[in-house]
């Protein structure tokens, strides 16, 4: 009997001083609260994919493995890093580097995220990268992007729209997006100062439960302040400072848990860099989006009028080839128009600032998937959210084209342009590459039948060899 009241008050008080001697971290760290969203946690996914697919088509990404998996292995501690109460399962956390030389970083809603080479240049070390990195990985936890757009009532004017809706004529998702995405800045939500505070304490616990020093973070702050010079920081300029940034952090660190040899300098990250800095120099976000969108930023199709009476398709044809990976024939009288990732082929009278009325399109489509059916529909909703008069009228169906598997689905709708339905028959393709390959063919419902013999002659013709792709 004593024997049990002694075992039990000796427990008790063993208790007492295990609750002393646990660290502050536990106990006194800020506490961050899941900011009011009334979108629903897909919302968060779906823009994230058609805006990742967006920045993929006018952004480089660097393919070389080595940083690819070197990125992805840091995110991916990082993602499991982050304290149960923000995890959502439906977000795919995937990190990418783009080839651009700003230094900055951005992350979209459910998780895609891209690492500019510039940013990873200017760290001077593994931490201070990944400040950056979990500062934009809390954000998406947060769910600041919806979170923001609730607060203010405008989900598109807070997310941008992915895509331009002119609503006039067909247009590809990489020419929407040139013509509707003045700046890389659009990609991005200006949060407000709570949120970054808020972005900024959560990074700082996501990087202590990972086994890094939030105090880089801080450094970070100021290693892009002091890299960028006069023309002024590209990542703070859409990341405000909530005021006392550099302090507040440093405060929050001595409430955290940190390791005694957190992690800063590692072979990978030197290695990586190395890498980067033997490359050739980099572009701007801004040279990059130039580029892409043609000489003074254009539309290709710019300048052309339309007209209601269309010459028919040719029936002799010509080879239109890119490099050694495609062929296909085209119709003699038929103009091409050639951005980043697609291409355009339209008669007189059926081209000019709002699109194509009559013609085809081929491109290819980075998307966030390897799966081809997935891949497809993201395709199709980039199409519809750019071409707001059309809707899908068919399911994807089994096809083939140039050998392989195919998808094949119809969107349709009043064009503005014409006044006439429009039908747009879209094939997509795998490459080995996992990327898509897609054929659009476009016109009128009510347009002879000598359209859909060019189109069939088109389709037919198409040869890829994407083996070195």
């Amino acid at each position: 009997m004593t024997k049990h009241h002694f075992s039990k008050g000796f427990m008790a008080m063993a208790m007492v001083w295990a609750m002393a001697l646990l660290p502050m971290a536990s106990l006194a760290q800020t506490q961050v609260k899941m900011p009011k969203n009334r979108y629903k946690v897909q919302d968060d996914v779906q823009a994230g994919r058609e805006a990742a697919a967006q920045v993929e088509q006018l952004f480089p990404i660097i393919r070389d493995a080595e940083t690819s998996q070197y990125i992805q292995r840091v995110g991916e501690n990082l993602v499991a890093a982050i304290p149960p109460q923000f995890r959502q399962p439906a977000f795919d956390y995937n990190f990418k580097v783009v080839n651009a030389s700003d230094i900055n970083a951005f992350a979209l809603p459910g998780g895609p995220m891209y690492v500019n080479r510039g940013m990873i240049e200017a760290a001077r070390n593994e931490g201070e990268m990944v400040g950056v990195m979990s500062h934009e990985i809390a954000h998406v936890a947060l769910r600041h992007a919806t979170a923001q757009a609730t607060k203010q009532g405008s989900w598109k004017n807070q997310l941008g729209t992915i895509g331009l809706i002119l609503g006039g004529a067909v247009l590809g998702g990489q020419t929407g997006a040139q013509l509707g995405m003045l700046g890389a800045q659009i990609w991005q939500t200006r949060y407000s100062r709570e949120y970054e505070t808020q972005a900024d304490v959560l990074g700082s616990q996501i990087m202590a439960r990972a086994g890094y020093d939030p105090r880089d973070l801080a450094n970070m702050f100021q290693t892009i302040a002091q890299t960028s010079g006069s023309r002024g920081p590209e990542f703070l300029s859409s990341h405000p400072d909530p005021g006392n940034r550099y302090q507040n952090i440093n405060r929050e660190a001595q409430l955290l848990e940190v390791s005694s040899n957190p992690i800063k300098l590692t072979r990978d990250f030197e290695r990586v860099k190395s890498k980067l800095r033997s490359m050739p120099p980099a572009r701007t976000m801004q040279q990059i989006q130039e580029s892409a969108q043609g000489q003074g930023g254009q539309n290709p199709m710019a300048g052309g009028r339309y007209s209601q009476n269309i010459q028919l398709p040719s029936t002799s044809y010509r080879v239109y080839q890119s490099g050694n990976w495609i062929r296909m024939n085209v119709p003699n009288n038929w103009r091409e128009f050639q951005t980043q990732s697609d291409v355009t082929f339209a008669p007189e009278g059926a081209y000019g600032d709002q699109g194509v009325t009559h013609g085809a399109m081929i491109g290819v489509y980075r998307g966030q998937s390897s799966n081809l059916s997935q891949n497809s529909q993201d395709l199709v909703n980039g199409l519809l959210q750019s071409n707001s008069y059309l809707r899908q009228s068919t399911n994807f169906q089994s096809s083939r084209m140039a050998g392989r598997q195919a998808y094949v689905t119809q969107l349709s709708g009043r064009s503005p342009v014409t006044g006439r339905t429009e039908v747009v028959t879209i094939y997509t393709a795998q490459l080995r590459s996992g990327e898509l390959f897609y054929f659009a063919a476009i016109s009128p419902q009510d347009a002879p039948t000598r359209y859909n013999t060019a189109f069939r002659s088109m389709l037919n013709s198409i040869r890829l060899n994407d083996s070195n792709m």
